[in-house]
């Protein structure tokens, strides 16, 4: 399959020595700190202010005393699972944290972040010969409740010894990696990629010192997998003029994906913009002039009554907010493996910068 053409490189080597960083580390919903602070860290030479919120969304504001708010914004946390049960012969069983695949689960490595520091496990699953051996016996499926993790204890109190409770989480252990033809893998692109790409709008604009005739907003909101809720809270707190949500979708062109019902997108053809209710039309195509303007490759769907991402928070806070989404292709979505193309991240992160450097408190956003 042929992509688009790839735009001039904004991105450099240490740009992508902390998406590296930054996808490895683990920020379940819930406990998203330890992502956050390294993501404070790398934005904080690129914005005038900082703050975060009781619940730990992360904001980096340029131009904090302008009465005019534009946000930019994708979310921090990763989906997970609990602790919720540790029996005596040591095994622990577990609840999902966000929509976390359990199909995907037997054999797999996580690290559970317990009272004492991280704990290696694995998703223990029956060998296949002794799931085939009686012929009138279905093959049990994974399912949730017949999920346990095995970390080596062989009763509740050795379990317990290595700091583990119930309500510890944890994550996958499978991390960062680049393929042929400049795809990239990793656990949680879903949505780090998004933050990331919102931290390299912010350090392309100091670095190519622009002035905004706005404040910019720059936030990255916790929580969003279990319920939009961080950009619930934040969208209340900030009351933004115009918003700008990054996040991932899917790439419709792997098997066993209907386009009809997903529509057409493929990673390495650029960003993929939405109609859909939440979506405001006017900045949706203002935003679409901009990237026609500046060849920056774009691909459309739609969505039903909402899209599913923090978009929809922001869209009905306050009094209305104009806002509109810019997604990312992502293929394998809630696995291990979540792939996207390097063209799609250069490309996302020029639509970004470039509409905002168009937009200004005077842009006509009214339907009327």
């Amino acid at each position: 399959m042929a992509r688009a053409t790839k735009s001039k490189s904004n991105l450099n080597q240490a740009s992508y020595d902390f998406l590296r960083t930054y996808i490895n580390n683990s920020s379940p919903t819930g406990f998203e700190s330890s992502g956050q602070k390294l993501w404070m860290q790398y934005l904080k030479p690129f914005v005038d202010e900082m703050f975060t919120d009781p619940y730990g969304t992360a904001v980096g504001i340029v131009n904090p005393t302008a009465p005019f708010r534009v946000v930019i914004e994708a979310h921090a946390d990763e989906i997970s699972w609990f602790v919720n049960y540790i029996s005596p012969e040591g095994l622990i069983y577990v609840k999902r944290n966000g929509g976390v695949d359990h199909q995907i689960a037997p054999s797999m490595r996580v690290l559970i972040y317990g009272k004492k520091g991280p704990v290696k496990a694995v998703f223990g699953w029956p060998a296949i010969h002794t799931r085939i051996n009686n012929p009138d016996s279905k093959e049990p499926t994974p399912k949730v409740d017949n999920l346990f993790l095995d970390c080596g204890a062989r009763s509740k109190k050795e379990v317990e010894a290595l700091g583990v409770h119930i309500g510890a989480v944890a994550t996958y252990e499978e991390g960062y990696d680049e393929l042929a033809h400049g795809y990239l893998i990793g656990r949680a692109f879903d949505n780090r990629i998004g933050g990331f790409m919102i931290a390299e709008v912010a350090r392309l604009l100091k670095a190519n010192k622009k002035k905004l005739p706005f404040g910019l907003y720059v936030v990255n909101a916790v929580q969003e997998e279990i319920g939009l809720r961080g950009a619930e809270m934040i969208a209340r707190r900030l009351k933004p003029n115009v918003a700008i949500i990054t996040d991932v979708t899917h790439d419709s062109t792997t098997p066993m994906v209907n386009k009809m019902i997903e529509g057409e997108c493929a990673c390495g053809k650029g960003p993929s913009l939405c109609y859909g209710p939440a979506v405001h039309n006017k900045l949706l195509s203002f935003v679409q002039e901009v990237g026609n303007k500046h060849k920056i490759p774009m691909q459309m769907r739609t969505v039903s009554r909402s899209t599913g991402t923090d978009t929809d928070s922001f869209a009905y806070a306050n009094d209305g907010c104009p806002s509109v989404l810019i997604s990312i292709p992502l293929r394998y979505m809630h696995t291990t493996v979540e792939m996207l193309h390097k063209d799609d991240i250069e490309n996302t992160i020029s639509l970004m910068y470039e509409s905002l450097l168009a937009l200004s408190p005077k842009t006509n956003l009214s339907y009327f």
